[in-house]
């Protein structure tokens, strides 16, 4: 046990370094002034209504982002599940491999294809067709955002539906349920908590992006991680910032602890 303690030390120091002091002083540039002062001026700030549309857009922008991801991701999921070995691992390396690119790499890559003279408006005139304006858009932000997040809902809804005791998939078609019943009652409960999971994945990050937005949809496209950036970089108001840091860290963990709870609760009623 001993030995155990002594082994641990160096990642509680990392921890410690730099995880909970750069979260302490984040705590405290948000509770006081540009003198130092104890002030909640960046708190009083957040609910002028400008910030609050904009963190109303992050949201909804991070919701659709989200939904789609579920659409196309849990389909992708089970053909996963109902390919052989071989060829399970050649789909998988399809969404593994892009993510071993930098993250700002590939959301570059969207630029050459999204823009006026990229790459798609080029094959939409060769076919007779006119090209159109993608990039800048709300429709570019979320592809991007759908594009990198995508894996974070593929793989934890695929670990859970690798795992279904077939014999319960054959129990249910010999008591008469069609493919259709047999998905809704008895193959989607049972991947809740790989849905909860890859939800919780892609929604948390959505909400806090600000290279995608700032990229694809243009230096006017604003989100709460683009107004945090901005505080830090070009505002100079590091209070606010902070401030803005800190409520976002609340809504996350509250988030984070709402699926949590869900994910546990349905995790244990039907595994």
């Amino acid at each position: 046990m001993i030995r155990q303690k002594k082994l641990s030390i160096p990642y509680l120091l990392w921890l410690a370094v730099f995880i909970v002091a750069p979260l302490l002083l984040i705590v405290y540039y948000s509770m006081v002034d540009a003198n130092g002062h104890f002030s909640l001026s960046g708190y009083k700030m957040f609910f002028d209504m400008i910030y609050i549309r904009v963190l109303l857009r992050s949201l909804y922008t991070a919701l659709i982002c989200t939904v789609i991801c579920l659409l196309v991701g849990y389909p992708a999921a089970m053909i996963l599940t109902t390919k052989e070995w071989s060829k399970t691992t050649a789909w998988t390396l399809l969404f593994v491999i892009p993510m071993w690119m930098n993250f700002l790499l590939r959301t570059y890559a969207w630029l050459v294809l999204l823009e006026y003279n990229g790459l798609i408006n080029q094959f939409l005139r060769f076919i007779g067709l006119s090209g159109f304006q993608m990039l800048y858009t709300d429709q570019a932000v979320i592809l991007g955002m759908v594009y990198n997040f995508l894996p974070f809902m593929v793989f934890p809804i695929y670990s859970v539906l690798v795992k279904i005791d077939r014999h319960l998939i054959e129990a249910a078609e010999d008591l008469g349920a069609n493919k259709y019943g047999v998905f809704w009652k008895v193959t989607f409960p049972l991947s809740l908590p790989g849905v909860i999971s890859g939800i919780t994945m892609v929604f948390m990050p959505a909400v806090t992006t600000f290279v995608i937005s700032r990229l694809l949809g243009g230096g006017d496209y604003m989100l709460i991680g683009n107004l945090i950036e901005q505080q830090f970089t070009f505002a100079g108001n590091w209070n606010f910032g902070s401030a803005l840091s800190v409520i976002m860290m609340l809504f996350i963990l509250a988030g984070m602890a709402f699926f949590y709870k869900d994910n546990t609760r349905n995790g244990s009623g039907l595994l």
